[in-house]
This record gives structure tokens, C-alpha cells and sequence, in this order.
């Protein structure tokens, strides 16, 4: 009689997660720093991490409140909450009420928690952040990409929504707005706004704005999906990206009455997974989310800094014969360089990643190709994150000096280098 023999535990990997690597924004970042520790000269434009410092008010928030040790109410401390609803209402207009405010240790986890409680299609725009389709694909969602026009930014259009949706009304779906857009740099308009919010209504779509971004718009002007489809709009947002506090690890949800159940439902899940956030981040969140003349200049500076070096991006790129549209808002652009594939071609670079490889292999600038977010693989298009500077410093020489091309040139000439390395190596 056979007897079974005992099988590798490996075979009884989940299915949705074999093959899968690090999410690359995180492996570039990796790479990057082993090559700088082995003595090589890196442009870090992989990973979107904010070069500016977190708000010294709110780090000393977090030194005052570094004793603060229980565990806290699963969708977040009530004081953080208040603030966040505070901070929505001067910002948006719009009212919400604290316990449908669900904090987490970052937006990415409540992204994945979303995806796992609400049963739906996942509808995204081709290029979309890293994350989105492969947090989807862990779950076993199925993946929904919508075509884009460079022409109108490469962003999420009405007649393509529309398109997707009549093939199948019933169908229930989320979609991911992000504005300002990783990895585009694309701040929707209202205009834009109101005609997907039609769409939206009319198909009773699951929406999710991604405004991780929000403090970045350059000219101060983000505008949330939520003004114009409260009823069906999660804003999701955190201190990431805005106020420099990326490895702090804090996000949070805010969702309308009619979705409270939804709210509901993801706290019971992240009871059972976080239990709840970092109590001392919470804590500072709140200084974060209030009224303070330090933030505002904080913010402004931060915004002029970034305008003028996507600026100097888009023109040096563009000249070079580079297509891309200019970012009105966070840290990155999206340029595609097919007018140059001949010449690539001749250097051995046929797709994205050849092309990635080759350009830090060759110049030392380490970006992401643009299959990583969505791109078909063959395409020669690439994410730019222009935050390789020291922001601290940045800061302080903005307090006296004007902020122009000569400002960035100067004090981020890091990124103001590899842009150049990067437009002679792909035309050349």
C-alpha cells in the first residue's frame, strides 16, 4: 500500500500570493541604499518618500506624549477624530461626524482592509499606485483597468467610467480616485469632479479618494470628490506625504452617514488584525490636524519648493523630446520617452524595465518603469519622484530666499541633476 509522503510546506502557499515580490516602490528604495553602502553614486527618484522634516510642533506633540502606552478605541482616539472632522470641515466644507472616522497605521492598510470588506470590482486607472491592483489580487478581487489619454493627464475620464459601467450595471464596484495623483502628478479639477461624480451616482459606484496628496496642490487648490458624491465617497487621507511623517505610519478613512456601516465593518476587522494605531502618533496627529501659523508656512514653502522642481522636470524633460503632461500637485511625473525607442532600441532597450536597469546601471538615477504602475510592460515610460533633497535645509533657506528655478537648481540640485542625466542619457 503507497503511503502519502509528507509535502513542502511550500505547496500550500496562497495561490493570489505566489510570485508576488516587495512592492517596488519599496524594493527600489532597498536597492538604492545597498548600491550607496557599496560606495556608488544614486539619484534616489524611486521611492516617494516627503524630503521635508514633520512640523516641529508636531514632533514636539509626539516627544510630550512619547509616555502614552494603552491601547486606544479601535477606530482612533476621540480627540484625533474631532480634529480630523474639524480639519475636513475648514478644508472641504463638508460635515462628518467622528464615528465614522476610522484611524489606522497608515492609508495602505485601511486601502487593503476596504478591499477585504466590501465585495466589488477594483477600477483603477492605468498608471495608478503601485499597490492598488496587488493588494486587489491578495484578496482575489477582480482588477478593472481603465484606459487613459495622455492628452487629458492620464487620468480616470467619465465616457471610459461610463463605458466600463454599462457593461454590466449591477455589478458592484470600488474605485480609486488619487488627487494629486502618485504617479502622475494629475490634480483633478472640479469641473472633472462633478461629471465622475454623475457617472458615479448613476451606476451607485463605491468611490475612494485618495487625498494623501492633498497638501501638496501647488497652488492650494485640492478639491475633494466628496463635495460633489458625499453619499458614495470615502476620503482617505493621513500625515504621510503633507506633513513629512511617512514612517510614523498613520492614516485614517472618513466616511459618510450612509456608509457608517461600512465604517463599522472595517473596525471590527481591524480589531481583529492592528487592534488599534500607535497611541503617542495619535496623539501628535492631533496637533497635525489643527489650525497652526507654523503649518502654514510650513505648507506654503513646501508647495513653492515642489512646484518649481516638477517645473524645471516638465521643461528639461519635454526639451529633451520626452512626452509628459506638467504635475499640478505631490512629488512625481509620468514621462514616456517612445520618441526615443530607436535609438534605445539600438543601445539594446526594448521595454520599461530594460530601460530602468540600464539608466542606474549607467547613470546612477534610480526610478520606477512604467509596468510597475499599470503600463503594458513594452512601454518605455517611467514615475519620477523629484524628492532626492534636503528638505530640512530647503525649508530654512526658503524662510529668506525667493523660490525659483535658481532656489532648486541650488538646494535640490540632487534632483535637478539626475533630471538633466536622465534627459541626455534618453536622447542621446
Amino acid at each position: 500500500m503507497a503511503i502519502n509522503q509528507p509535502r513542502s510546506p511550500e505547496v500550500y502557499l496562497n495561490l493570489n500570493v505566489r510570485g508576488m515580490g516587495a512592492s517596488a516602490t519599496l524594493a527600489i528604495n532597498e536597492r538604492s541604499q545597498q548600491l550607496v553602502r557599496e560606495g556608488r553614486q544614486v539619484y534616489k527618484l524611486g521611492l516617494g518618500q516627503s524630503p521635508f522634516p514633520v512640523p516641529d510642533h508636531v514632533r514636539d506633540a509626539l516627544a510630550a506624549n512619547a509616555h502614552q502606552k494603552d491601547y486606544l478605541a479601535v477606530k482612533g482616539l476621540m480627540p484625533l477624530r474631532e480634529a480630523i472632522v474639524d480639519w475636513v470641515k475648514r478644508t472641504e466644507g463638508l460635515d462628518y461626524l467622528p464615528q465614522n472616522v476610522l484611524v489606522g497605521p497608515g492609508t495602505k492598510e485601511l486601502m487593503f482592509l476596504v478591499q477585504l470588506v466590501y465585495y466589488g470590482d477594483l477600477v483603477i486607472p492605468s498608471p495608478s499606485w503601485v499597490s492598488y491592483a496587488p493588494q486587489a489580487r491578495i484578496i482575489g478581487r477582480q482588477i478593472q483597468w481603465l484606459r487613459t489619454n495622455p492628452k487629458n493627464g492620464l487620468g480616470v475620464e467619465p465616457e471610459i467610467l461610463e463605458e466600463l459601467c454599462e457593461s454590466d450595471p449591477g455589478r458592484p464596484r470600488l474605485l480609486i480616485l488619487n488627487s494629486p495623483s502618485n504617479p502622475t502628478g494629475l490634480c483633478y479639477s472640479e469641473q472633472q469632479l462633478e461629471r465622475l461624480a454623475e457617472v458615479l451616482r448613476k451606476y451607485r459606484v463605491l468611490a475612494l479618494s485618495d487625498e494623501i496628496y492633498s497638501g501638496t496642490h501647488y497652488e492650494n487648490g485640492h478639491v475633494s470628490l466628496a463635495r460633489y458624491y458625499p453619499e458614495g465617497t470615502i476620503i482617505s487621507n493621513g500625515v504621510s506625504k503633507w506633513c513629512g511623517a511617512g514612517g510614523w505610519r498613520l492614516g485614517f478613512f472618513v466616511f459618510p452617514e450612509s456608509l457608517g456601516w461600512l465604517a463599522d465593518a472595517m473596525a471590527a476587522v481591524a480589531s481583529e488584525t492592528f487592534t488599534a494605531t500607535s497611541a503617542p502618533i495619535q496623539y501628535a496627529a492631533v496637533a497635525a490636524m489643527q489650525e497652526h501659523p507654523g503649518m502654514e508656512q510650513y505648507l506654503s514653502h513646501s508647495r513653492q519648493i515642489l512646484a518649481n522642481l516638477a517645473d524645471y522636470a516638465y521643461r528639461t524633460l519635454a526639451a529633451s523630446g520626452s512626452v509628459l503632461n506638467p504635475a499640478s500637485g505631490g512629488f512625481y511625473l509620468f514621462p514616456q520617452f517612445e520618441q526615443h525607442r530607436d535609438k534605445l532600441a539600438a543601445r539594446g532597450i526594448e521595454d520599461g524595465a530594460q530601460f530602468a536597469e540600464r539608466l542606474l546601471q549607467e547613470t546612477g538615477v534610480a526610478l520606477l518603469p512604467g509596468n510597475c504602475f499599470g503600463r503594458p510592460s513594452r512601454e518605455l515610460s517611467a514615475r519620477i519622484a523629484i524628492v532626492d533633497f534636503d528638505g530640512e535645509q530647503a525649508l530654512k533657506h526658503a524662510q529668506t530666499e525667493t523660490i525659483d528655478t535658481a532656489f532648486v537648481k541650488t538646494h535640490c540640485n540632487r534632483v535637478t541633476t539626475a533630471i538633466d542625466l536622465l534627459a541626455e542619457w534618453s536622447s542621446s
